[in-house]
């Protein structure tokens, strides 16, 4: 257990360190991320992950909960108000921020049977979003997510809020191009991936468990390559002005769709 220090001076070398986290090259190079919140870095500790560091207001001092926290931390850090909204960027802070070394998931340890769905995406670029869908493939079940080629961070603050915690539950992948189109001859149940322009309703196919549900960026869409490794392209049908869904929406929709006991097959 860490014994707690209290910390005012923004200029202080862990304080100045935690808020470079933000940029990507500090986290590519350190290898570590950042956390916000009580519930989400307890979460964290529940399922194994050790934090780094812990920033805390006085506020939470006496919460039982971050006695926990406190317990297997690498350091634990009291700060004011000022150095928390300073590290998170936000006007009303969080009360704790968590330092976590990142994981990634190895590809050739990746099990497809361990779950009925899994989750690829090309070259995503809104972390938002991608945070999001993590949230989602958690809460469905997932498997996992492979990042296909250049994606946004996982490990950002941005995915890491919209992922609530969830970044820590589900196993993140990463690839190039070739050597998933490589890997994926190898998938023992469908691929499945969605174009604008597919000729099937999503709702129609029955799916052969494990799917891997494989989903292009906003913009572009899946590109031919990656389209040509699928044994089934889908389309979700427009019915109003909007010619397609956010990418996170689609995503969903399509993880639920597989999942359903109507439409998965052994």
């Amino acid at each position: 257990m860490s014994t707690p220090r209290r910390i005012t001076s923004m200029a202080n070398p862990a304080v100045k360190a935690a808020a470079a986290l933000r940029l990507r090259k500090e986290r590519e190079e350190s290898a570590l991320f950042l956390a916000e919140g009580l519930k989400v870095v307890t979460e964290a500790v529940d399922l194994g992950w050790r934090p780094r560091m812990l920033l805390y207001g006085a506020g939470a001092r006496d919460h039982p909960l971050l006695s926990r926290a406190i317990s297997v931390s690498g350091d634990s850090l009291e700060v004011t108000e000022a150095i928390l909204a300073k590290v998170s960027r936000r006007d009303n802070p969080q009360m704790v921020l968590g330092v976590f070394e990142q994981r990634w998931g190895e590809l050739e340890t990746l099990d497809p049977t361990t779950a009925p769905c899994w989750v690829a995406l090309e070259e995503v670029r809104d972390p938002g979003n991608l945070g999001t869908i993590l949230r989602t493939s958690d809460g469905a079940g997932c498997g996992g997510v492979i990042l296909i080629g250049d994606c946004c961070d996982p490990f950002s603050v941005v995915a890491v809020r919209a992922s609530m915690g969830s970044i820590f539950a589900t196993t993140v992948f990463r690839v190039e191009r070739q050597r998933f189109v490589d890997w994926r001859s190898g998938w023992p149940g469908s691929v499945v991936g969605t174009l604008l322009n597919a000729d099937t309703d999503f709702r129609n196919p029955v799916y052969r468990s494990p799917t891997l549900l494989l989903m292009g960026p906003e913009q572009a869409g899946l590109a031919p390559d990656l389209a040509r490794v699928c044994d089934c392209l889908v389309k979700i049908p427009m019915r109003g002005r909007a010619d397609s869904l956010n990418l996170a929406v689609a995503t969903a929709i399509m993880i639920y769709a597989i999942n359903s006991p109507v439409r998965q097959a052994s």
